[in-house]
């Protein structure tokens, strides 16, 4: 086995609602059809499916490259197939790619590189592509797109490692990380974002500009923390971007934001997969509208930042 192969972990997300709607025999053929459709398309690029987790496959390379052509295919078809499906039925998939030294004892493999590929996609939002920063260093030039998240907190690790997510949706369905599919709402002004603070129920947080990105979530590795079921593990990012604060939605089930007191801004954006640029001040409810008085909602409040509500277009 060579030194440094990659390692692949992809879940099924959604499988316990599954099996709620169709029962168990039917839900257990149709997540072990797709677990076998995962396996064989690791294996078409040169993998090796190490084993079937119950609702995912932890597969390992010889090289980063194999592995991202391998993910950016599963990505791609199960998102054609999942036009088709009832949204109850919607399984989605979400995976954590990883290079490093793996260990193989009795048919099974061990190494900081399993481990890390398994938080990874863990973290990693549904239909989302996470890996570290020694995948993509294998990729050749721009054919794959991607983009940085920074340093990540993972569990176990004494040094966050820079995780990136890669982008599989073709051009024409990109989501978030192309500055042409932002419209703006309003018009900026000459200054720049300095902090943001972040309040929800007792708990207060301040993050300056060059402490960021930071990820709101359920989870501990989310540097603001909101414990509530309808939060995803990681929720939502907050990034500073060319001197402003942008909020962009990583969830299962949606970001809102509300301004106060800003002209034009009424009402609540509803954010899937989307971005917006926080400014002012106002709430933000994860997971459930703010219009529904139970929503986790959390108060922010920025300072120096650029007055401008972006916005990527509906399709």
């Amino acid at each position: 086995m060579t030194s440094h192969p990659t390692v692949v972990f992809a879940d099924l997300t959604g499988s316990t609602r599954v099996f709620e709607a169709m029962g168990n025999a039917r839900a257990t053929e149709t997540v072990t059809r797709l677990i076998q459709w995962i396996g064989g398309v690791c294996e078409a690029h040169g993998g090796r499916v190490v084993k079937s987790l119950g609702d995912g496959v932890f597969a390992i390379f010889g090289s980063g490259f194999n592995a991202t052509r391998a993910v950016l295919e599963l990505q791609r078809n199960h998102q054609k197939r999942l036009q088709t499906w009832p949204a109850p039925l919607r399984m989605e998939l979400q995976i954590g790619v990883a290079s490093g030294e793996v260990v193989e004892v009795d048919g099974d493999c061990y190494g900081d590189a399993v481990n890390l590929a398994s938080r990874l996609s863990d973290l990693a939002g549904p239909s989302q592509i996470w890996a570290t920063e020694s995948v993509i260093d294998q990729l050749q030039g721009g054919e794959v797109r991607h983009r940085s998240l920074g340093p990540i907190n993972i569990r176990g690790k004494n040094e966050m490692p820079v995780v990136h997510r890669i982008d599989w949706q073709d051009e024409i369905t990109e989501f978030l990380t192309m500055p042409a599919t932002l419209a703006v709402s309003a018009r900026p002004v000459d200054s720049s974002f300095g902090q943001i603070e972040l309040a929800w129920l007792d708990v207060r947080s301040m993050f300056r500009a060059a402490e960021l990105p930071i990820h709101l979530g359920r989870v501990d590795e989310a540097q603001f923390v909101v414990n509530d079921p309808r939060v995803s593990r990681l929720h939502a990012r907050i990034e500073a971007r060319h001197g402003s604060c942008v909020l962009v939605d990583i969830s299962t089930y949606g970001t809102w934001v509300r301004f106060h007191g800003t002209a034009g801004a009424s009402g609540e954006i509803a954010l899937r997969r989307d971005e917006c640029v926080l400014h002012g001040s106002g709430e933000i409810g994860l997971g459930a509208p703010l219009s529904d008085f139970s929503a986790p909602t959390i108060s922010f409040n920025t300072t120096g930042g650029n007055v401008l509500l972006a916005r990527r277009e509906a399709r």
